[in-house]
């Protein structure tokens, strides 16, 4: 039996896959089960090879390069019947990389997770600043490139997106007059949205110049320039005094090696009353290392931390964690719209790059998807106050507050 037949039978045992070998024969792995879609793939010269050696990112390149041919379904359909085959909760290792390159690349990691000033805006650079006409294509109307918030997994993307910014907006417990300070504020939706809802003044900083742009083009648009300003600036070289801090989808690229200044700019930066919401894709188990595609083709010096890695990150400080929520299924909901949207937008996006960039970025986004449906990645919601008295001893003001916002519910 072929290596890769061992391997396949190995790690499919429910299906069906069907494979189509570079000789021309077919094998089939799995037995069929309803809770997948029947998949085919076609196998091109050198395809087995590069995902006997790394199972992630050889498929990804074998896919972007057209050696893996999906015949009978799509990317989502094989990435979710390969992950729903070993679970995250199974402790299954059949699809990671063999010991000797876990070690080669446990080492490329480490080195990799030093996100220096400098590196970080070439890094952000590296993904956000990619053609704007292409968040357009599968973002929500409003740009929200994080986690929405369903309260009912049949919402729509604009809907949960923004329950999101609700949801996030009650847990800081904002009053008239606050001065909030939004970290990696995006395309300056949810700093926007803040002011409009509370009429809190704003500060939003970004390290993507092509984020920054569009950000204070919304706020002149919107005649609110005054209260809501962006700034190309580094969370660490932020100045001043501010009531509340909010951080969405920006944590990922710190690095574990910083998160302690992380953390004690943020109480510096924090009145003694202050609040902060910390939003950020985590792992569910314990630290580990980005995979190789990801860190080589969508976001070079990123790192998903584990609860552990966020807890030493501000331990010690004196700066209290008041609450902490899992968000384990959103993510998996929000990613799977932005595929459908992508899949839906395909000749819009080749006509941007190329078929090989569309073909990554649907790999990105399935992968992404079922990370959060059968894998080990979830969100993590962190608040944190300087004092032990700002805020109310239940949640019940939260559920309050999203009342008020107009959140949804399910």
């Amino acid at each position: 039996m072929a290596l890769i037949d061992r391997f396949l039978t190995r790690a499919i045992t429910r299906g069906p896959l069907s494979v189509i070998h570079t000789d021309g024969s077919t094998r089939s792995y799995g037995v069929p089960d309803p809770a997948f879609k029947p998949v085919t793939i076609r196998f091109g010269p050198g395809a087995e090879r590069a995902i006997l050696r790394d199972p992630s990112l050889g498929a990804a390149e074998a896919f972007m390069d057209g050696k893996l041919v999906i015949e009978q379904g799509d990317i989502l359909d094989l990435l979710t019947l390969m992950t729903g085959n070993n679970l995250w909760e199974q402790g299954s290792a059949n699809l990671m990389p063999g010991p000797i390159r876990s070690a080669i690349d446990g080492v490329a990691h480490r080195i990799g997770r030093f996100n220096m000033q400098r590196r970080s805006k070439r890094n952000v650079a590296h993904h956000y600043d990619l053609n704007d006409r292409l968040y357009d294509l599968f973002l929500d109307a409003d740009r929200q490139y994080s986690c929405a918030y369903f309260t009912d997994p049949a919402n729509s993307l604009g809907q949960a997106q923004l329950d999101k910014k609700a949801h996030i907006a009650a847990k800081l417990a904002l009053e008239p007059g606050m001065k909030v300070l939004d970290i990696g504020c995006g395309w300056g939706g949810m700093a926007l949205y803040l002011h409009e809802k509370t009429g809190a003044e704003v500060l939003g900083v970004t390290l993507s110049e092509e984020q920054l742009k569009v950000a204070r083009r919304r706020a002149d648009e919107a005649g609110v320039a005054d209260k809501v300003k962006f700034e190309l600036i580094d969370y660490r070289n932020v100045s001043g005094q501010f009531d509340r801090i909010v951080s969405v989808g920006m944590f990922e690229h710190v690095g574990p090696a910083f998160y302690r200044a992380f953390f004690a700019q943020c109480r510096r930066l924090l009145t003694p009353e202050g609040v902060m919401l910390l939003h950020t894709i985590g792992r569910a188990g314990r630290p580990g290392i980005t995979d190789r595609f990801t860190s080589k083709y969508i976001f070079p010096g990123g790192y998903i931390p584990a609860l552990s890695e966020i807890a030493r990150g501000y331990e010690g400080m004196r700066f209290f964690l008041t609450d902490l929520e899992v968000l384990r299924l959103h993510y998996g909901y929000t990613l799977e719209h932005w595929f459908k949207r992508t899949v839906a937008a395909k000749d819009q996006v080749v006509a941007l790059y190329d078929e090989r960039f569309f073909r990554m970025w649907t790999f990105y986004l399935a992968g992404s998807c079922v990370a959060f449906r059968t894998g080990g990645m979830v969100n993590y919601q962190l608040q944190f106050s300087r004092s032990r008295h700002t805020l109310p001893i239940t949640r019940d003001y939260m559920f309050e507050g999203e009342r008020k916002l107009g959140l949804q519910a399910g």
